[in-house]
């Protein structure tokens, strides 16, 4: 069917934007979109561009126990101390990247008379748009993306709608859009599809976009700099990884510029440490860190607590594209595999390898698009088989409305958000109410 991928990404933005203003838009309900990690992510920009404040201390007016906004059961303090200053603990990027709807927000409140405390629900309200706006963005290079690998309109449409609706990326644009995972999403996908152009064409502006992109990608999430690992594989092979690296270090005047941009993105989280405390280098998480010697990798997969693969299986399906890639390229396949095995690794090496409150392992959200790369290449190795097509596509739309109902219970604390156990989760499995 003609434009079925762009329909699918139409028809998931519209239940997407149906699911975001009914669950966060009216009546009080925009009082729960900016909580705990998201408090901290959005705060930078009251700060900037209401408090000229960059040591938070408006925190006790508006969110403190006396504040304008204290809720008990949402009361956090995203600040930390250092060198006898207050600094927010989350890192500035997230905050970036929703500024547009920010000042969207504070511009409409100003015309229509209403509290520009930068905490109020406009101010809220863009915090869902804004990953909205990041949700879209990572379709539509998700799509490019996967048009690139030749997978034909019927299974990218499948795919896209899947990569929402089957994991745990919906409650992350959807219910708790204020979290930095919908941005880094949407940034990472434009990095991938950038990436595999540059890598078939060799084009100088590829590296400038590259360059700037990666600035984002890590100055929302440090970690996400492990991006630049599956390079290789985006490439395709390792003639075109080693011609891709050739041409970078060939135009050494574009690597330089490309290099200036990076380090003019993420060094504004240092300048805003500079500001703030009166030292560049910061580390805002005090005693939370890694832990490399004692790694989590079997419960971050598949543990009740928090297990990718046991709350959102879709991940795990897409493993199954691993079979027809490896008939075409062994290289790609190892290559994807020992990216997989790396995040792995380091994700599960923080101290909270649970990551809080969260529905499944919330720190893959962001590397998405590789999953659906490998999920549609087997969709589009199965044309022409039609009954194991239609099985495959049956188990998608299956698992779709098992993420769909199990978020549904993370909702409703059926599924609790820190401390699921084996017991918990086949008491209430498939299972609504008391």
């Amino acid at each position: 069917m003609k434009h079925f991928a762009t329909i699918s990404i139409a028809v998931t933005m519209l239940l997407m934007t149906f699911t975001a203003s009914n669950l966060h838009w009216g009546g009080d309900n925009w009082l729960n979109i900016a909580e705990v990690d998201a408090q901290g992510y959005y705060s930078y920009l009251p700060a900037i561009f209401i408090y000229q404040d960059l040591n938070f201390d408006f925190f006790e007016e508006i969110e403190g126990e006396k504040g304008k906004y204290y809720e008990p059961h949402n009361f956090y303090d995203y600040r930390n101390d250092f060198a006898g200053k207050k600094v927010n603990k989350y890192f500035v990027g997230t905050a970036i990247v929703q500024t547009p709807f920010f000042l969207i927000a504070h511009f409409s409140t100003s015309l229509t008379g209403g509290d520009t405390d930068g905490f109020s629900a406009l101010y809220m309200i863009s915090i869902s748009v804004a990953a909205l706006f990041y949700l879209w963005l990572g379709l539509y290079f998700l799509n490019r993306l996967l048009k690139s690998y030749n997978i034909n309109e019927i299974n990218r449409g499948i795919t896209l709608f899947a990569c929402v609706f089957g994991t745990n990326l919906f409650c992350y644009a959807g219910a708790e859009p204020g979290m930095s995972h919908v941005f880094s999403f949407g940034l990472i996908s434009a990095f991938l599809f950038h990436a595999k152009c540059y890598f078939q064409q060799q084009d100088k502006m590829y590296l400038i976009r590259l360059s700037a992109l990666l600035g984002l990608i890590v100055l929302i999430r440090p970690t996400n700099a492990l991006v630049v690992l599956v390079l290789p594989f985006i490439a395709g092979n390792f003639s075109s990884f080693k011609n891709g690296l050739s041409f970078l270090f060939k135009n050494y005047k574009t690597l330089i510029i490309s290099t200036l941009i990076f380090i003019g993105i993420t060094s504004t989280q240092l300048i805003y440490y500079k500001l703030a405390t009166g030292n560049f280098f910061v580390y805002s998480y005090n005693k939370e860190g890694f832990d490399f010697s004692n790694p989590h990798f079997f419960n971050i997969l598949f543990s009740y607590r928090k297990g990718l693969f046991l709350y959102t299986p879709l991940y795990l399906l897409s493993f199954s594209g691993l079979y027809f890639l490896w008939k075409k390229s062994a290289w790609q396949v190892m290559t994807f595999l020992s990216f997989f095995v790396v995040i792995t690794y380091v994700f599960s090496s923080w101290w909270m390898w649970f990551y809080g409150g969260s529905f499944s392992s919330r720190v893959y959200v962001e590397y998405l698009p590789l999953f659906m790369i490998l999920l549609a290449i087997f969709l589009e190795g199965l044309n022409g088989k039609i009954w194991q097509k239609r099985a495959f596509v049956g188990l998608i739309f299956g698992l779709i409305l098992l993420c769909q109902f199990q978020t549904y219970q993370y909702r409703l604390y059926q599924i609790h958000w820190s401390d699921m156990t084996e017991e918990m989760y086949w008491d209430v499995f498939l299972r609504l109410g008391s």
